[in-house]
């Protein structure tokens, strides 16, 4: 696997070393041992989620406070603009984020630690979106950063107003946030 820094040091992009002849392709999506030597600490997920989003849809930007989960982030069909901010207020880094397209055809994965709020956004027609995490989800602890507070100032590569939950188009500017010590 080909482990790409990103200019927030603890988020990567995950390229896996794939296997390509004239039946197709093959390629080892998670292997524990490697991505713990990859990523420098081992991670043990506990749960795996699969999302089916529509064109124009937008998640995000979501986080849980007190049970906060890590994720390993890919699209196994389709297009996505992937999204991670850093929200620990005593990070250098604070309320920064980087953003990567995911697909099925640069089979890439992003690793999203714990302290960072994650969204994304559908390109394609739709995309299926899978993730490992590495806590169970917490309603109570779950919470949504507005995807498009200018105090963040991500770059979404937005083409029309995009579709959001309700609670997603309830989230809040990052200063009024919950966020990591």
């Amino acid at each position: 696997m080909n482990v790409i820094p990103t200019r927030l040091p603890e988020v990567c992009i995950i390229e896996p070393r794939v296997f390509t002849d004239d039946r197709g392709y093959f390629f080892e999506s998670f292997n524990r041992a490697r991505f713990s030597d990859a990523i420098g600490q081992d991670v043990n997920f506990i749960q795996d989620n699969h999302s089916n989003s529509k064109q124009h849809t937008l998640r995000g930007l979501h986080y849980q406070l007190d049970q906060p989960q890590a994720k390993l982030v890919r699209v196994i069909q389709g297009r996505v603009f992937d999204v991670a901010v850093d929200i620990r207020k005593s990070s250098p880094t604070f309320g920064q984020w980087v953003g990567v397209e995911l697909s099925a055809e640069n089979q890439r994965q992003l690793w999203v630690p714990s302290g960072f709020a994650h969204g994304f956004l559908v390109l394609s027609e739709s995309a299926d979106f899978l993730y490992k995490v590495d806590n169970y989800w917490s309603p109570q602890s779950e919470r949504r950063i507005i995807w498009n507070d200018p105090a963040i100032g991500i770059d979404w590569p937005v083409t029309e107003a995009p579709v959001l939950s309700a609670k997603d188009a309830a989230g809040v500017p990052l200063a009024q946030a919950d966020t990591f010590a």
